[in-house]
C-alpha cells in the first residue's frame, strides 16, 4: 500500500512542464529522427534522467515532410504524447516554411532553429521568439558531408544546441555520436558540429535562456 502511495503522489505531482520539449522538421532521407535520438543521448549523458525520442511520419517516402521530438528531463519522464508545446523547433529544410506552420505551439520566447541561406526574410521574425540560423547545407557541402548528392544537415545542426542547452557541451555529442557513426564518421560529423557552433548566428531573449539553463 505505501508503494502505491508513493507511486501515486508522483503522478500527482508530475508536471510536464518540467521538460524540455524539442520538434524536428525535416524531409525524408534528411535524418531528422537520427539526430532526434542523437540529442536524447546526448542528453542523457550529461546528467537528464529523463529522455526521450520518437518519430512522426506522413507520407513515409523520401522528400515528404518528417517530424521527430526529442524530450529531456531532470527527472524521470511520465509523458509520451506527441509535442503540442514546444520550447524549441528545428527546421532542417527551409522550404517547409511554405507550407507547414512550424511555429504552431511554440512558447513564447521558444527557440526556433533555421538551417537558412544567409539574407533570408521570414514572416515570423517579428515574433517574440529566439534564433538561430546557420546555413547548415552549405558547410555540410563544403566538408564533404553528402550521400547520394544530398548535404547531410541533421547532424551539423546539433552544434546549434551547445547554445541552447549549457548542460550539453561537447564531449556529450561526440560520445553521443560513437553511439551511431564508424569512428571516421564520428570525425567528420563532429568536426561539421564544431563549425556551425561557431559559425550560426544566435539573437535570443535572455529571460528563456536562462529558464532552459535551468531546467
Amino acid at each position: 500500500m505505501e508503494q502505491y502511495k508513493e507511486v501515486s503522489n508522483f503522478f500527482r505531482n508530475y508536471k510536464k512542464d518540467n521538460i524540455i520539449q524539442i520538434r524536428w522538421h525535416g524531409r525524408g532521407g534528411q535524418g531528422a529522427v537520427t539526430s532526434a535520438k542523437i540529442l536524447a543521448v546526448a542528453g542523457f549523458l550529461s546528467g537528464y534522467k529523463g529522455v526521450t525520442s520518437a518519430p512522426f511520419f506522413g507520407a513515409e517516402r523520401r522528400g515528404a515532410p518528417v517530424i521527430a521530438t526529442t524530450k529531456l528531463s531532470k527527472d524521470v519522464i511520465c509523458d509520451f504524447s506527441q509535442i503540442d508545446s514546444p520550447d524549441i523547433v528545428v527546421i532542417l529544410d527551409n522550404t517547409l516554411l511554405k507550407s507547414i506552420n512550424i511555429t504552431q505551439g511554440l512558447k513564447p520566447n521558444g527557440w526556433v532553429i533555421l538551417n537558412t541561406p544567409p539574407q533570408f526574410e521570414y514572416d515570423f521574425l517579428h515574433n517574440h521568439f529566439n534564433f538561430i540560423r546557420v546555413n547548415a547545407t552549405q558547410i555540410a557541402e563544403e566538408a564533404g558531408l553528402v550521400y547520394a548528392g544530398i548535404p547531410l544537415v541533421n547532424t551539423p545542426m546539433l552544434g546549434t544546441f551547445l547554445h541552447v542547452l549549457p548542460n550539453i557541451d561537447f564531449s556529450h555529442i561526440h560520445r553521443a555520436l560513437e553511439q551511431f557513426f564508424s569512428p571516421k564518421a564520428v570525425s567528420k560529423n563532429f568536426d561539421v558540429i564544431s563549425r556551425v557552433y561557431k559559425e550560426c548566428i544566435v539573437e535570443k531573449s535572455e529571460t528563456h535562456f536562462q529558464e532552459l539553463q535551468q531546467s
